[in-house]
């Protein structure tokens, strides 16, 4: 595929995911289409060596991987991206009456998105409902696939200080518009079981967020952005899983792919990277292929991460934000992102791997630190490690507005970043402890 393809079949696939479970359905999809076997973490599991899986937690989450023919010395090829960005959940009892004949729908923050970025914006609802069925309860997916709410701004007029100074109280100011007077009370949920063709009354409960319906688009006058809700981490999630399918099999390791949920509100949920969720998968996929305890901590010790998250492209207007030398670029390819308070799981000889196998590849690469006086943010890497402990470094793709409801990269970076994980799963990376690595043929 082409640079222009690969972004546009990232515009494609962020269209598809308004929420954390359509991303998670839609990788599924993805995967069976590229002939890899659904296992259910209920069932038995069977895996023989060339073969080919995917699991799936809470609907949310996801870990595929492919299994080498060559198994007596071999090690795991992680990557793992998150798929849920910063939304606005609607609680429970939805609707908020009044003023007048108004119907708002009542909403709270998860993650920490740019709040004002949400105004003004045509938004839909997306998410998971749990329907009655007979005697059972099912998971159906959810999306309005319309608009029907909108967050209001106040009018300058009634605010003359906005532009200097603009705070907006999320109980008061991030509350969206349902209705005018057309509806009344309850009409959100019946909304959704007539999407759903269900009986309002068989709807026991939901998780469904506000989205930004706005497509994402490649555009400028050399077509070199692609802009697009979400980027942030649906950019990393569909260079790694597409990185992985063009690598193919590799004979002498397991290459794995995780999807997490829950990385914006800190990952320690049964189907985060907290979780005990990889290390289940892979201790079960060594089990399966007859492997010992010994072996798979043997497995473990000479394995390698790439927590794949975005990263902070220097600002047009805002240079000073950034290191001065350590900063990267949109359209320059994927960043290594280190931090010495170990938010990231970055460090020399993880770096030096990384670096290794982008060179011998041919495929070009960033740096990227915050400025010494300014925090930066975590992700996903070392919380992993908490239960699954490997080397691993930090990459992502370079973006602007990271956490707004409409982000911008560059658009060659998604072929760049698809180029840099394909070579990642292609190659055979095998650990010595801290001593050294080898790229082995």
């Amino acid at each position: 595929m082409t640079n222009t393809d690969h972004a546009r079949a990232l515009c494609k696939f962020i269209d598809s995911c308004p929420s954390m479970f359509h991303t998670t359905a839609q990788l599924s999809a993805r995967l069976t289409e590229a002939g890899f076997e659904e296992l259910a973490e209920t069932d038995a599991w069977s895996i023989a060596p060339g073969g080919r899986y995917f699991t799936t937690r809470n609907g949310s989450s996801i870990i595929a991987f492919e299994v080498g023919e060559k198994l007596d010395d071999y090690h795991f090829q992680v990557a793992a991206a998150h798929g849920d960005s910063p939304v606005f959940k609607v609680k429970p009892v939805a609707e908020l009456e009044g003023p007048g004949s108004y119907l708002k729908l009542d909403v709270e923050a998860y993650g920490g998105m740019i709040d004002h970025t949400w105004l003004d914006r045509q938004l839909g609802v997306a998410g998971r409902v749990l329907v009655r069925e007979g005697d059972r309860v099912v998971s159906r997916l959810y999306d309005s696939a319309r608009d029907v709410a909108i967050i209001p701004s106040l009018a300058i007029h009634l605010n003359r200080e906005m532009n200097a100074k603009l705070e907006l109280n999320r109980a008061k100011d991030i509350v969206a518009m349902f209705s005018a007077g057309d509806l009344s009370k309850d009409a959100f949920d019946q909304m959704i079981a007539e999407d759903l063709g269900v009986e309002r009354a068989d709807i026991l409960a939901r998780d469904v967020f506000l989205y930004n319906r706005q497509p994402a688009v490649v555009w400028g006058a050399a077509n070199e952005f692609l802009s697009a809700p979400k980027l942030d981490d649906l950019g990393c999630a569909y260079a790694a899983l597409e990185g992985m399918l063009a690598a193919g099999a590799n004979e002498h390791q397991v290459n794995v792919f995780a999807c997490f949920d829950n990385e914006e509100v800190g990952s320690n949920t049964k189907q985060g990277a907290m979780s005990t969720f990889l290390k289940d998968v892979l201790m079960r996929v060594n089990s399966a292929l007859g492997k010992t305890d010994e072996e798979y901590r043997r497995a473990v010790a000479g394995s390698f991460m790439l927590s794949c998250d975005n990263a902070h492209a220097c600002h047009p207007n805002h240079a000073d934000k950034h290191d001065e030398a350590n900063r990267c670029w949109l359209n320059g390819g994927i960043a290594i992102k280190e931090a010495e308070n170990e938010p990231y799981c970055s460090d020399a000889f993880s770096r030096a791997a990384f670096i290794a196998v982008c060179d011998a590849a041919d495929v070009p690469h960033q740096v990227f630190s915050n400025r010494s006086d300014m925090a930066g943010g975590g992700t996903l890497g070392n919380l992993s490690n908490t239960q699954v402990s490997m080397h691993g470094v930090d990459v992502g793709l370079p973006q602007l507005a990271m956490h707004s409801c409409f982000e911008t990269t560059g658009a060659r970076d998604i072929a760049l970043g698809v180029d840099a994980l394909t070579a990642y799963y292609t190659c055979d990376l095998h650990i010595d402890g801290a001593k050294g690595f080898e790229l082995r043929k």
